[in-house]
């Protein structure tokens, strides 16, 4: 079931916008699928190889629920991120940052 905003998801019955983006960033392998994507679009198969050989099964499953919230998108060459999807990782890199100054600090 593809999760959206003002539907009842994990931290929210409301399906407040941010908790249902957590939700879905949250779900396995969503996250590497985006950073993957971000570095260039990819077939099905080279994207699988990109992460570390996640199961077909469930990369299909990501990313047709990755599709359905129009975060990525898919043509000829192959999949990629959508300019919501872009959009998406641009405003993540700054916590990717503080991510790291953080582990830094441990």
């Amino acid at each position: 079931m593809v999760k959206i905003p003002g539907q009842s998801t994990r931290g929210s019955r409301t399906g407040r916008p941010i908790m249902v983006l957590l939700d879905v960033l949250g779900q396995r392998w969503t996250l590497r699928i985006l950073w993957e994507l971000h570095q260039s679009r990819a077939s099905f198969r080279t994207l699988q190889e990109r992460c570390d050989g996640v199961s077909p099964t469930l990369l299909n499953k990501r990313l047709k629920n990755l599709r359905s919230l129009n975060l990525v998108d898919l043509d000829k060459d192959g999949y990629g991120l959508s300019a919501m999807g872009q959009s998406l990782t641009e405003r993540l890199a700054p916590v990717g940052a503080w991510a790291k100054d953080w582990a830094d600090q441990l």
